[in-house]
């Protein structure tokens, strides 16, 4: 009966759609995001005609995305519940403004139902779906009955209103372990949890809970069998007020950390035409069923074994990574959202999409992949990025000198790439992440260096748990050699130079005339380079015929340098032991970064002092529990005078809207709370402090 009723709904639904609406032009749209999105929505928008108008947070107030904007107006407060998450306050600046529609981007209120329906009721275009496909895709349950409705294979679990402890510990052991927790709203991994078996059930079930009701106002979970190692391939389409519906081919977002994407491609690689077919056929008929409208994404869990798929959600907006499917196919898919935003049918119909080659989008974050993919958060100090072009994207909301900050996500950038094939388009991201060179905090593009070139993804052999499965070969002991430790050393010599020279015939020649320099002398300087907790000493010997340089007293090495004409940057050509090659480097204060063929090497300048103790990677010293980046401390569990147990719960950190559990590191007594819950927390701090051990 209930398959009758969603069967009835979905026709009532698409007839509706078909209804003629009236076009109504849009010139004037508000963004109600920020960063990377809210400047990609404002680039078609200035193609189009079309004015913009920003919203920004305190410390958005000088982002570009406000600079970029034809207007910005003040939103709120850091907290994203205090700004941009404030829909009132969005579509009051938004009439104020005499903007005619909303682009929600991706986040904060893209999948609001309430948001939704504000917008309809004041009169505002919301760029988006129907609210009521909003709510039936967003609840993972009810969407599970609609897809099976609509002869989309659905994966097998618990999807009921029943919320109570005994009810899901009985479906649990229904369904089986290993069991995925999954809140019924939202996405992007918050509220996600793996329970490997029934003894760890409740405690990865409390803090899906905890993690989605503070994401998403709901904790309602949902139960499915956990299938280890899938693919996660997802199938964009786009749909119009006149119930005509399209797919713009698939894409793969297998390879993911902590439940999130970190890298696409599209099309996906080792599938037939086929079954590319039947997925993009299968994602319009869940789209349809709900009688959707702009674009959407229909994700599927896919067997990496037998290639059978499944539905997992759908995403009713626009995805992070929907530029791949532009670069394959040649659309611009914002500028169709605000078509179809005023009333304009698809331009296309499906016969006429064709795929052209291969594209990848890798994400470049502020995070520590060697640390457990900690978030991170700081200073731009140093940004030089690839050449954009027809075949290159790099989408943006950040300048060098810029924030990231601990209050949003830390996704700095987009790279996006196409190649005639696979193997071109692959090649082609590898080399342009050689040339995105950041300072001031961690990223990932090492990390990403070295997932693109490793062996089994160039294969195409990705799954959900390539990064754990390839753990090793992915993080290898970080190597530091001569050639590497000589590159940076002549980068300080370049620096040095280059800041006492005045006047100088030439600034490309080290040897060139200074204040400060006698050259009928060997000039020599003494560094002590750091890294990977090893100092290195180091001599460097120059005149006005050669440089030479030793490592911690070894044999001296004869060098030729130059630098290169290139802008501000400091680019040498160096020839070091007959090896000739050309890299970048930036040097402050406290840290010198040479950019080389496997990514950043970065090493420290002065000595720093560091904790006695081992920090495990929770963040836990001995007679402490740092935290292991900056967040806020949104919950203590425990108080001075506490006994604890090795691996209780201590503390619950918020940092990039996700969930961090600090454990005790061994039985103790605690001490003292470093912070009272709701305080900033800042990378290194203490949390927690235990009793000194008392000596025997």
């Amino acid at each position: 009966m209930y398959t009758q009723l969603i069967r009835n709904l979905r026709n009532i639904r698409c007839y509706s759609a078909k209804a003629t609406p009236a076009v109504r032009p849009i010139n004037k749209i508000l963004i109600a995001n920020r960063g990377e999105i809210a400047c990609r929505v404002i680039k078609t928008a200035r193609k189009l005609g079309v004015r913009t108008v920003a919203v920004y947070s305190d410390p958005d107030e000088k982002s570009l995305h406000t600079q970029y904007a034809d207007e910005a107006y003040r939103v709120g407060e850091a907290a994203s519940a205090s700004s941009y998450l404030r829909g009132d306050r969005i579509i009051e600046i938004a009439k104020t403004s005499g903007c005619q529609a909303i682009h929600p981007g991706y986040g904060f209120l893209s999948e609001s139902v309430e948001f939704a329906e504000l917008c309809q009721k004041e009169g505002v275009v919301f760029m988006g779906p129907p609210s009521s496909a909003i709510r039936d895709m967003g609840i993972k349950s009810t969407s599970k009955h609609i897809m099976d409705a609509a002869g989309v294979p659905i994966i097998n679990g618990y999807h009921g209103e029943d919320q109570s402890d005994k009810r899901l510990q009985k479906e649990a052991q229904k369904i089986g372990f290993p069991l995925m927790i999954k809140a019924v709203r939202g996405g992007g991994g918050k509220g996600m949890r793996i329970a490997d078996k029934q003894e760890d059930f409740m405690d990865a079930l409390n803090s899906a809970r905890t993690e989605s009701q503070k994401s998403f106002g709901d904790s309602s979970m949902l139960l499915e069998r956990y299938v280890r190692s899938p693919r996660h391939v997802e199938v964009q389409v786009f749909a119009d007020q006149y119930g005509n519906a399209v797919y713009l081919w698939e894409r793969d977002c297998s390879v993911q950390r902590r439940h999130q994407k970190i890298i696409e491609e599209a099309p996906a690689p080792g599938l037939s035409e086929e079954l590319r077919r039947e997925l993009g056929e299968a994602a319009v008929r869940a789209a349809k069923a709900v009688g959707y409208v702009g674009a959407g994404t229909v994700e599927f869990i896919m067997d990496k074994e037998d290639l059978s798929f499944h539905f997992m959600e759908m995403n009713t907006r626009l995805q992070v990574e929907h530029p791949i499917s532009e670069m394959i196919t040649g659309t611009d898919l914002v500028e169709w959202q605000i078509r179809i935003a005023a009333g304009e049918p698809l331009p296309v119909t499906q016969e006429q999409i064709t795929r052209k080659g291969h594209a990848f989008e890798a994400r470049i974050y502020a995070e520590n992949p060697r640390g457990g993919f900690l978030p991170g958060a700081g200073p731009l100090r140093y940004l030089a990025t690839p050449q954009a072009s027809d075949l290159v994207r790099v989408e943006t909301g950040v300048r060098e000198g810029d924030e990231v900050s601990v209050h949003y996500d830390p996704m700095i950038a987009k790279l996006v790439v196409w190649g005639e094939n696979r193997s071109q388009a692959l090649n082609s991201l590898i080399a342009r992440l050689r040339e995105y060179h950041i300072t001031g905090l961690e990223t990932n593009i090492n990390f990403l260096i070295d997932l693109a070139s490793h062996p089994e993804f160039q294969s195409g052999n990705v799954h959900t748990g390539f990064i754990d499965q390839h753990f090793d070969t992915l993080f290898p002991p970080v190597e530091i050699s001569d050639n590497d430790l000589c590159k940076a050393a002549l980068s300080l010599v370049f620096n040095e130079l280059e800041a006492s020279q005045t006047n100088a015939p030439s600034r490309h020649d080290p040897f060139a005339a200074s204040a400060n320099l006698r050259l009928n002398y060997d000039l020599i300087r003494q560094y002590q380079l750091k890294a990977n907790e090893k100092t290195y000493q180091i001599n460097v010997k120059f005149n006005a015929k050669n440089i030479e340089i030793q490592i911690d007293n070894g044999s001296w090495y004869t060098v030729k340098a130059d630098r290169i004409e290139d802008g501000e940057r400091l680019k040498i050509r160096s020839n070091i032991a007959n090896n000739i090659s050309t890299y970048n480097a930036y040097i402050d204060e406290s840290e010198v970064s040479v950019f080389l063929e496997n990514g950043k090497l970065t090493f420290e300048l002065e000595q720093p002092k560091f904790l006695n103790a081992a920090v495990d990677q929770m963040g836990s010293a001995g007679s402490k529990v740092i935290a292991p980046m900056p967040g806020v401390l949104e919950k203590v569990l425990v108080k001075s005078g506490d006994k604890v147990k090795k691996g209780d719960n201590l503390a619950v950190l918020i940092a990039m809207k996700m969930e961090h559990i600090l454990k005790a590191p061994k039985d103790a007594v605690v001490k003292s709370i470093g912070g009272a819950e709701g305080s900033n927390v800042a990378k290194g701090a203490a949390v927690i402090t235990f009793e000194e051990e008392a000596e025997n």
